[in-house]
């Protein structure tokens, strides 16, 4: 090894920061050297990403800066794009400018997931994701246009189009996602004369014949009632077959015009590892240990979403990729990081799987947790309780809490800004020659 060390974190996401965070605590004074490389300068909580595309927290609040946090710690920004093993490097692409090469000892590869998309005719156009704090802030503003757009035209097909919204996906992130907007939408009514609840038809499609599988077939049964007591749709066994001019196309027949189309049908590991010469299973995921190496490599740690690490506790089975596991595991790692420092003894990740929380909209959720069942407030409470208790910094902690006290008191917010998708526009327009002449130019 160098002196000192390098250690090269690909990855700022849960994983990746908070390996990240443990280092920078457990390292002695001149140990080691940690460079966290990831494209974005920040840590996006998930969780929170329902909440803060409905308004009830402020999107700012549910990331976490890595330069302050990680202050102890080098910080690039840029996409990784190659990772040689054998030579102990990665080729690293800034946002501008040449491609860097990067030399590490131990290399932590935790890229995470992007979404998982299919070859549907019309997705890529019309679909919006939900995995970034960039797609819940637009989802928001966009939802909220729809309404601005269906109280102010008077074409029927126009309106229909507008108030007609379609999510793909009845994992975790399709469900609180359309609950939580579907709540705020319906809020949002009151300041729409023209527009009742009832004219709004929202349309959750999933593949499988349950939803929210993570808290059990009794619970999800009763958040499928709970939804379709709202009067939202929900079809099981259904697939999208094509959405191609705001089109929508279902597999049992049905055809509908939506402006809205949300794909949260999961997430498949970053495309980097596949350009990691490391072993990957069936899945796409590297193969690693139970101490979370990277299979037949002594410097490569790999966790969370683009790794297949065993889960001790269920012999023959993967740990699912999900938070719960993704934050425990970097733990884990972060001990074995400093034990292959210190030659000392690296140890197994096992973890028990603690239960699954959802949130179904203001007052309202359900929960499994140790087996025991919840739904209604207090499963809405308990969410909000695990995941304020698992949110990074205590001023993120803080920051959130106040949001929510404030949501006690005032109505929510139902400002759409619309324009930060494209905030050149209006100089653009005002820098033509003739300002009055939208063709002008």
């Amino acid at each position: 090894m160098t002196n000192p060390p390098r250690i090269l974190i690909v990855g700022g996401g849960y994983v990746g920061m908070y390996t990240a965070l443990r280092l920078q605590r457990g390292l002695r004074r001149g140990e080691a050297h940690v460079t966290v490389v990831d494209a974005d300068s920040y840590m996006t909580y998930q969780p929170f990403l329902p909440e803060a595309a409905a308004g009830n927290v402020e999107p700012r609040h549910v990331v976490v800066p890595l330069r302050k946090v990680l202050n102890r710690c080098e910080i690039l920004n840029g996409w990784v794009i190659g990772v040689d093993p054998q030579g102990r490097t990665v080729e690293m692409r800034p946002h501008d400018g040449p491609p860097r090469i990067l030399g590490y000892d131990l290399l932590v590869l935790a890229p995470g997931s992007v979404s998982r998309t299919l070859p549907i005719p019309g997705l890529a156009e019309c679909g919006i994701g939900f995995k970034t704090v960039e797609e819940a802030i637009h989802l928001r503003n966009h939802v909220l246009a729809q309404l601005d757009l269906a109280a102010s035209t008077t074409d029927g097909t126009v309106r229909a189009k507008a108030l007609t919204f379609v999510f793909v996906g009845g994992g975790y992130a399709g469900v609180e996602a359309l609950a939580e907007l579907e709540d705020m939408a319906r809020d949002a009514c009151r300041y729409f004369p023209s527009i009742d609840p009832g004219d709004m038809r929202w349309l959750l499609v999933e593949a499988t014949d349950r939803i929210l599988p993570e808290v059990g077939p009794e619970m999800g049964r009763w958040t499928l009632e709970q939804l379709r007591a709202r009067g939202i749709e929900v079809r099981l066994g259904t697939r999208l077959k094509s959405a191609e001019d705001g089109r929508i196309v279902l597999d049992d027949g049905t055809e509908l015009d939506s402006s809205t189309l949300v794909w949260t049908a999961g997430v498949k590991p970053h495309p980097l590892v596949r350009a990691s010469g490391l072993p990957l299973d069936d899945k796409g995921r590297v193969k690693a240990t139970a101490e979370l190496l990277a299979e037949g490599s002594s410097t490569v740690f790999t966790a969370g979403d683009c790794a297949a690490v065993p889960d001790l506790t269920r012999p023959g089975e993967m740990c699912t990729p999900n938070a719960q596991h993704a934050v425990r595991q970097a733990r884990t790692l972060a001990a074995n990081v400093l034990a292959t420092l210190r030659g000392t003894e690296r140890k197994p990740y096992r973890h028990a799987y603690a239960g699954s929380v959802a949130s179904l909209g203001l007052h309202r959720g359900v929960a499994q947790i140790y087996g025991r069942k919840l739904r209604g407030p207090l499963a809405w409470f308990m969410h909000r309780t695990y995941h304020l208790s698992r949110v990074p910094t205590f001023n993120r902690k803080v920051r959130v809490l106040v949001d929510w006290t404030l949501a006690l008191l005032f109505r929510r917010d139902i400002t759409s800004l619309g324009a930060l998708a494209n905030p050149r526009q209006e100089f653009e327009f005002a820098a033509r020659p003739d300002p009055a002449r939208p063709d002008a130019g």
